[in-house]
């Protein structure tokens, strides 16, 4: 087996793991937070609170659902072609993980979506009337912020040539 196909392998296995996580997540939320009081873990800071979310992050465009899949969809295809042009040395790992929990989080969501019509949020932050989440808005989230501080901060122009927008013209 190539290391290409060793990666790609790797990398729809965290995904999968990541997905599970996530599913997991949501199903305890059913089974112990929908119909019940929030669950204070940090009183005033943090809860368990039970949202069925029929939009987008802060609860922007309700009822959108084929909107928010054919969106989800092509978002999966760009991660994917992206990801497998990632230049396999270590110094782009990172990219790699991002992609996966890019893809974890987006697979996450869009399973709620296709089977229910909503996604189940159950984090909240109190303290900052933060809008509620789940695990998988948190793979995205966090892989957005790490994609950001490394182009800002650890990449050059020439490491992101593999990226076809990012190469000079001649």
């Amino acid at each position: 087996m190539n290391k290409r196909m060793s990666y790609n392998i790797r990398g729809v296995l965290c995904a999968a793991i990541c997905i599970w996580l996530d599913q997991w997540t949501k199903a305890l939320a059913v089974n112990h937070l929908r119909n019940q009081a929030s669950i204070s873990i940090i009183p005033g800071v943090f809860q368990l609170h039970y949202l069925e979310n029929r939009g987008a992050a802060f609860g922007i465009f309700q009822g959108q659902k084929w909107t928010f899949i054919i969106m989800t969809l092509a978002v999966l295809g760009i991660v994917g072609y992206l990801y497998n042009r990632i230049p396999l040395e270590r110094r782009f790992h990172w990219l790699r993980v991002i992609g996966v929990a890019l893809s974890a989080g987006a697979v996450g969501n869009l399973i709620d979506r296709m089977a229910r019509g909503y996604v189940i949020d159950f984090f909240y932050f109190e303290i900052i009337d933060f809008p509620i989440f789940n695990v998988a808005d948190c793979y995205v989230t966090i892989s957005a912020f790490l994609l950001l501080f490394l182009f800002l901060f650890y990449y050059k122009e020439e490491d992101l040539e593999f990226i076809s927008f990012f190469r000079k013209k001649a």
